[in-house]
């Protein structure tokens, strides 16, 4: 906890997208609500999105009119100007409201996202932001002052203007959430929070009360972007994360508890202390039985633990652990089968380890795949399964060979030769 932070006087971080500042009534409503928990002594840094679809209209005329020769550089430039009219903004409605507040720009001195030069898609140089926010933003916020700065922007450290990419706004709040050691992040949206389904796709999915990031994460591997992946790569396990809608005007809203953090290095290791085996089912039409799949899985479950599972038209392959139980699972598998037309017959492979490859650059690394095949195929170590799901990889091999598999995946995940 910083040293000068008093024991009753919150600290939070608040962030409104820019479907919460599409209109003047959306902008009021955010002002007020920063303006209200400001007025209660609560220490409040603003962190704000360009406002409605104004990105998008930029991006729509800076492209259609360069003939396709326009730099990633000059485009980050154009683009950045949607967050820096958002700051001024707010700060001046803040200041109309009696709150001491002012903007911090990419050009001030304070600015405190810095990054590599990626134009377009930079990535935030994570200490050093930390430092900056510390020296320039923390002691603003520890004044009483409102700083309103912009999301999605970065700056190199020879002061060119950058962009974050997708989900950048929310990478520059859990960023100063964390350096600002902030008592709460807000992410202000247009959802009641991490809803159970796109809200756009869904009419009615429900709110959920609190996720785990590692679950969270999944649904942006999916296409539901609640929040993006590359942001959520920023999230620190000690910052405390809700999400809830602009439409209540209430930072105190209800919302959605977003705890944990993901782990950000590529790694593989034991995804269980003991030998796993696969029982491969064949027949036919069995993806189009869901009743016996439910039954091969329940018996499964009945014996050992389910480690995973790959299904095709024609077959089912149930990975699980083994143990005393095993030739009992064997053999009530095998009476399913027989008692079922859509089943043909089952084999067994044991002895198998089962390693998990993780991490969220899992999906920022092309070829990966290739390439952890690629160095087990040059020394002779055959894959009995592997299975892809949102920020990992589930790979079953031999167990005799658990250690020497081991290290020829870590080395492969340590290569950075890019495709």
């Amino acid at each position: 906890m910083t040293q000068n932070k008093m024991k009753n006087n919150k600290r939070i971080v608040v962030k409104y997208g820019g479907s919460s500042l599409a209109d003047h009534e959306r902008i009021i409503r955010a002002v007020t609500a920063v303006a209200n928990e400001a007025k209660r002594g609560t220490q409040v840094a603003v962190i704000v999105s360009a406002m409605g679809k104004t990105t998008d209209t930029l991006l729509h005329a800076a492209k259609n009119t360069s003939n396709g020769n326009l730099k990633n550089h000059d485009l980050d430039e154009i683009l950045a100007m949607g967050e820096r009219t958002s700051i001024r903004i707010i700060s001046a409605a803040l200041r109309a409201q009696g709150i001491n507040s002012r903007h911090v720009d990419p050009l001030d001195a304070e600015w405190p996202i810095i990054t590599d030069d990626v134009f377009s898609d930079a990535n935030p140089i994570r200490d050093v932001c930390y430092q900056k926010a510390k020296q320039t933003i923390l002691p603003l916020v520890e004044s009483g002052v409102v700083p309103v700065i912009a999301g999605f922007i970065g700056k190199t450290q020879d002061n060119k203007v950058t962009t974050l990419g997708r989900g950048g706004s929310d990478t520059t709040a859990f960023i100063l959430a964390k350096a600002l050691d902030a008592d709460e992040l807000i992410l202000v949206t247009d959802a009641e929070g991490i809803m159970s389904a796109d809200p756009k796709v869904i009419k009615n999915p429900e709110r959920i009360a609190e996720i785990d990031v590692n679950t969270l994460v999944g649904l942006a591997d999916s296409g539901t972007k609640f929040i993006h992946r590359k942001a959520l790569r920023y999230k620190e396990a000690s910052v405390k994360v809700r999400v809830i809608k602009h439409i209540h005007g209430d930072l105190n809203a209800k919302g959605t508890i977003i705890k944990g953090a993901l782990s950000t290095d590529l790694d593989v290791e034991l995804a269980s202390p003991d030998p796993a085996m696969s029982i491969t089912v064949v027949g036919n039409g069995l993806s189009e039985n869901p009743d016996v799949i439910k039954e091969l899985t329940e018996t499964v479950k009945n014996h050992a633990e389910l480690l995973g599972l790959s299904l095709n038209y024609d077959s089912i392959i149930l990975y699980v652990s083994e143990n005393e139980n095993s030739e009992a699972l064997l053999e009530n598998v095998h009476n399913v089968i027989v008692e079922h037309n859509e089943t043909l017959a089952m084999s067994v492979k044991r002895q198998l380890v089962f390693m998990k490859i993780k991490g969220v650059g899992l999906e920022k690394t092309p070829g990966l795949t290739g390439r952890i095949s690629e160095a087990l195929r040059m020394n002779c170590i055959n894959i009995f399964g592997l299975i892809t799901i949102t920020s990992s990889i589930l790979l079953f091999v031999n167990w005799s060979e658990k250690d020497k598999t081991l290290k020829l995946v870590r080395n492969a995940l340590r290569d950075d030769k890019t495709c």
